[in-house]
């Protein structure tokens, strides 16, 4: 082992566990302290700044963050991050005069960008700083992609949704709707100096069952959805099973019962614990009374006299591992559901009818476009994909970061640069010192539990589509919440050479996260002589140089710190301080 570099930005921001998660780096931490003074439209821009879309995130982000989180390792329930997000997009100020400054002399390139979705937006958000002419080509009449038409409005609200693409497209963004692209090739020849592909994932699976070869009452999720969207479906028979058990799937139940179904079954192939649903999703589809049906595989459609009536399943049984994974899966039986609609939400994929021959652009055995993962560019020169549309469906918050690596690759390509020179992270440490014992944060533990959203009263949310379910936190809620966040971007930092090894820091410690010992040359020894086992090998340890009295080094388990700063304010030599650590994840508009 040798001393922990911590001049390397990313030691510090792997220990910011919610920030590290995140796919778009948000600043958690911060933005959580800023609601907690009140500063909602502050924290709204630091939301922003990462993510692009804190409203519409705020309430349907598939939380990567929470799980990371670390007050889920010393109590059941993380902080509700993503809740939090919603606060602050609530309770904002006009943010229009905080936006980006958009030059009026512009810089002479033009980038084409097909579709209208987040990625797409994200791209728009970060070129249009720097004086790119954007055109975003939309197929539909209104813009938004999947965040539009596969979430429903009592999830989403519309007008939550239009105010944050109005504010990247009034940067003066060329959108341009109803106009689907014809030909990538065409488009090629049209004189963009690159082209950005965000066109999502748009194709249904489908399932190849006897009975398929109807088209009446089986119904394809994401495009069923699509028309509920638009109107042109508005009822629905008493007797829905949804086949499938993704978002998607959870998406289809809730709104087949505001379509006026009675009865409505998800009927999984899988125990639970192989859920692709998130456990949020699965609580909300269950509090409306939605049966969610294990071990259940589709056989086939039961059609009568032309009509759809059921389906058969043959019932399931699994041999599980000790490590969580089937070894073994065998049929029991078969069962016969009635119904009268079948909606299939099994997965959708990318399609691109619309890339010919003659643009270039290489396929894998996926059928999915060959992207590099990191510069995000096609094997065609200038022309880059991202969100789903470039590595299959994930969600609205990798679609952001993708729209954000893109539009650096986007600049640099303009511009004559390598698109393989990424801009380098970096980060800031600042005491937060401002007295003895005193600190520009709260660092009390708060033993609060994680606050339950208020919903609508369920006989109210079924009245029409547009009643957003989610009601917020209240004020109380609020300043409980926030107060949960253990501010792990205040970092615990180590002056081995004021160290007199008097031990106070180790007594204090309520976690028994440091410890003095000497130093091993394997990392596994030297975990083994600490205080409390450091089991969680995915987060380093920081380890000192050694120190001038015994040559011992000091070691601290960072996945035990709950940065509560009682080292810093008993040690007599100021050997430990409070930092606040910030991290640069540079954007396009940073190279300007």
């Amino acid at each position: 082992m040798n001393k922990t570099d911590t001049n390397n930005p990313d030691y510090f921001h792997r220990v910011v566990d919610c920030q590290w998660a995140c796919p778009a780096h948000t600043d958690v931490p911060e933005y959580i302290r800023l609601i907690s003074q009140g500063r909602f439209t502050d924290a709204y821009m630091v939301n922003r700044h990462s993510n692009v879309f804190p409203g519409i995130l705020g309430r349907v982000c598939d939380r990567p963050c929470e799980p990371a989180c670390r007050r889920g390792r010393i109590e059941e329930k993380p902080v509700a991050i993503c809740r939090l997000k919603r606060v602050c997009a609530d309770n904002k100020d006009d943010i229009t005069q905080r936006l980006p400054a958009i030059p009026a002399a512009k810089n002479g390139k033009k980038i084409a960008l097909v579709g209208a979705g987040c990625a797409s937006l994200a791209v728009a958000n970060d070129l249009m700083p720097l004086g790119y002419e954007c055109t975003i080509f939309e197929a539909h009449s209104v813009p938004g992609g999947l965040m539009r038409f596969n979430i429903p409005s009592f999830r989403l609200p519309i007008e939550v949704l239009s105010e944050e693409i109005d504010y990247i497209v009034n940067m003066g963004v060329d959108l341009r709707l109803n106009s689907p692209i014809e030909s990538l090739s065409a488009l090629m020849k049209d004189g963009y100096d690159a082209i950005f592909v965000g066109s999502g994932a748009p194709k249904a699976k489908d399932l190849s069952l006897p009975g398929r070869e109807i088209d009446d009452n089986i119904h394809l999720g994401i495009d069923w959805l699509k028309s509920v969207a638009f109107e042109h479906i508005e009822s629905i028979g008493e007797k829905v099973l949804i086949i499938g058990v993704g978002n998607t799937a959870m998406d289809c139940c809730r709104t087949s019962l505001r379509l006026g179904a009675k009865d409505v079954k998800v009927m999984a192939r899988k125990p639970r614990q192989f859920f692709k649903a998130s456990d949020w999703e699965l609580e909300d589809a269950e509090e409306e009374l939605v049966e969610i049906v294990v071990n259940h595989s589709p056989r086939e459609f039961v059609i009568e006299n032309g009509k759809l009536c059921g389906m058969i399943f043959d019932l399931m049984e699994y041999e599980i591992d000790s490590s969580g994974r089937i070894t073994e899966s065998r049929v029991t039986g078969e069962a016969t559901i009635p119904c009268d609609d079948v909606i299939l939400a099994i997965g959708q994929e990318n399609a691109f009818p619309w890339i010919d021959d003659a643009a270039g652009i290489n396929f894998n055995k996926w059928d999915e476009p060959e992207v590099d993962e990191d510069n995000f560019q096609s094997n065609v020169d200038g022309v880059f994909f991202g969100g789903d549309a470039a590595f299959g469906p994930k969600n609205i918050i990798w679609a952001v970061e993708h729209g954000h690596q893109a539009a650096i690759s986007i600049h640099q390509y303009c511009q004559g640069m390598s698109i393989d020179e990424r801009p380098a992270d970096g980060i800031t440490l600042v005491s937060q010192k401002m007295g003895m014992h005193e600190w520009s944060f709260h660092n009390q533990f708060n033993p609060a539990s994680r606050r339950q959203m208020q919903h609508v009263d369920l006989v109210q949310r079924f009245k029409d589509l547009d009643t957003e379910v989610e009601l917020g936190f209240s004020p109380e809620q609020i300043a409980t919440e926030v107060e949960r966040c253990l501010n792990c971007d205040i970092q615990t930092i180590f002056t081995e050479n004021l160290c007199i090894e008097c031990d106070a820091c180790v007594d204090i410690c309520p976690t028994n996260c440091i410890t003095f010992t000497t130093m091993e040359s394997d990392e596994a020894l030297l975990r083994k002589k600490l205080k409390a086992p450091a089991e969680d090998l995915g987060q380093a340890l920081m380890v000192s140089g050694e120190l001038i009295q015994t040559a011992r080094v000091m070691v601290k388990d960072e996945n035990l710190c709950v940065h509560c700063s009682l080292c810093a304010e008993r040690c007599p030599t100021a050997a430990w301080d409070m930092q606040k650590s910030s991290l640069f994840h540079p954007h396009a508009p940073d190279q300007d």
